[in-house]
């Protein structure tokens, strides 16, 4: 009942940027926090940034100072700039959002691929 998609990956030179976005949908009674996590081949799932229905944000410390979240409230969205992007920024990245439907649960989307190469 509720669904999240992702746009905005591809590929990048290294130094360019992408903003990601993910919007939330279904029967939502609110939105309690949403974040970016990604992976890459072979590593685990980490977390890249979060922000909270109160605007505290969060953010891995490898992409501090290059990358920013935001929300907006009335469009249940959520989005990530990416600057200065480095190979190693290379993964897909997962949407994740905190919702209150009848009860309080996790709900991610499929991923979406970003690539940073010359």
């Amino acid at each position: 009942q509720v669904q999240l998609v992702e746009s905005g990956g591809g590929l990048v030179q290294p130094g360019g940027s992408l903003r990601l976005s993910c919007t939330a949908s279904g029967s939502i009674f609110s939105i309690n926090a949403m974040g970016w996590y990604r992976q890459a081949p072979g590593k685990e799932r980490e977390l890249v940034a979060s922000i909270t229905s109160g605007s505290i944000t969060n953010y891995a410390d490898s992409v501090k100072g290059r990358f920013t979240i935001s929300g907006d409230n009335a469009k249940n969205t959520v989005y990530l700039q990416m600057n200065s992007l480095k190979p190693e920024d290379t993964a897909v990245y997962y949407c994740k959002a905190v919702i209150q439907t009848w009860y309080n649960g996790a709900y991610w989307g499929k991923g979406t691929l970003v690539t940073v190469s010359s």
